[in-house]
């Protein structure tokens, strides 16, 4: 799996690479990463990649030709037999959810364009770009960080990087949230007194334990986020305890 990345800002990249847990990912080759600096594509002594927009406004817009030589610069390099996907990280994109990034894990990658300034010119967007991506409902100074979330969440899910069972038990791995984690010691002295782990996480009875987290993973997502409880039940992911316990809750 390779992704290419356009950017004016490479070295953003650079301690992602190096550090934690993903980096496994990279070190192996099993996601292999291509950084594209947008100035090396600029063709005047400046190497201005920016303008002014045309009919007025604030800022300045990203310029066709220094992104399309380098995507084109991109597709050579890589010489896919399938066009890789095109990846522009913008406000009106697809909010970025782990359906999605499932769907980049099983695939071979993607060529990743991080805009800067006010936005990129719409006709780089209109000629290339394949898929738009949000991060949510906010604006963001460039695209690298939509960049770094999506190559963690993918790298994440690679053979290897984490144990298996780990992402199988992440938020959203079934649709829900993931409920409470408790460590060592088992009595913490809290601000407010004594802080014990629940009792059923030190029984040693699996099936007790897995329910519990079952329930409080069900109460959480219930109570914050009931649009994955509708989800969950139009996807037949609910069984007849899971909804029994949330009858209970009223929920």
């Amino acid at each position: 799996m390779r992704f290419d990345i356009v950017t004016l800002f490479p070295d953003l990249f650079e301690a992602h690479l190096k550090h934690g847990i993903t980096r496994r990912a990279f070190d192996s080759g099993v996601v292999q990463v291509q950084l594209w600096p947008l100035r090396e594509f600029a063709d005047d002594a400046y190497r201005r990649v920016d303008d002014r927009p045309y009919g007025g406004g604030p800022g300045m817009v990203m310029l066709a030709e220094p992104l399309h030589r380098a995507l084109a610069a991109v597709r050579a390099q890589r010489a896919d037999p399938v066009p890789a996907p095109v990846v522009h990280f913008s406000p009106a994109g697809r909010p970025l959810d782990q359906a999605l990034v499932r769907e980049f894990a099983a695939g071979l990658g993607a060529v990743l364009l991080c805009g800067r300034y006010e936005g990129v010119d719409q006709r780089v967007i209109d000629a290339h770009v394949t898929h738009e991506i949000s991060l949510g409902d906010f604006v963001l100074s460039g695209g690298e960080l939509p960049a770094l979330a999506l190559l963690d969440a993918v790298a994440r899910l690679m053979p290897g990087v984490l144990s298996e069972p780990s992402h199988q038990q992440d938020s959203f791995s079934e649709g829900l949230l993931e409920g409470p984690q408790y460590s060592r010691p088992e009595q913490w002295q809290g601000p407010a007194g004594q802080m014990p782990v629940p009792p059923v996480l030190l029984s040693g009875h699996h099936g007790l334990v897995a329910r519990w987290l079952r329930e409080r993973s069900l109460e959480l997502t219930a109570r914050r986020r009931p649009d994955l409880i509708a989800a969950a039940r139009a996807a037949g992911r609910l069984d007849a305890a899971d909804e029994k316990y949330l009858k209970l809750l009223g929920l």
